[in-house]
């Protein structure tokens, strides 16, 4: 029994700090491929620090979404397409920021976003 609540545990800190897909809609690969392209977007890794420093997308910033949470208006006035690993914190993170002003896209996964900016080579 001892062992089975550990496990249980162990199971719901892992579902918590996953970063995978809960929609099973697709991104608009044509949307997305709009706001990569354009000069001005910034890209936010809404991964932990540690996710970020083992690679993410060139020029990327690292905004982890307990950051985001904590202070939503910080990339106000930017356009920002966001990502993560597989997509529940990049949408989570989406929805706050377009909830306080800022001009974000979903750009779900770091696999999508680089597979989006390697086809508008």
């Amino acid at each position: 029994m001892k062992y089975k609540f550990i496990g249980l545990i162990l199971a719901s800190a892992l579902v918590l700090t996953a970063c995978k897909t809960a929609k099973n809609e697709a991104v608009s690969n044509a949307s997305i491929k709009k706001a990569i392209t354009d000069p001005n977007v910034t890209f936010v890794d809404v991964r932990t620090p540690e996710q970020f420093a083992n690679g993410s997308i060139e020029n990327a910033i690292n905004v982890p979404l307990a950051e985001i949470q904590k202070n939503p208006t910080s990339l106000k006035g930017k356009k920002v397409v966001v990502f993560c690993n597989k997509g529940i914190q990049a949408d989570e993170a989406v929805k706050i920021l377009k909830k306080n002003g800022v001009d974000a896209y979903d750009g779900t996964s770091i696999q999508n976003i680089k597979a989006v900016q390697e086809s508008t080579l």
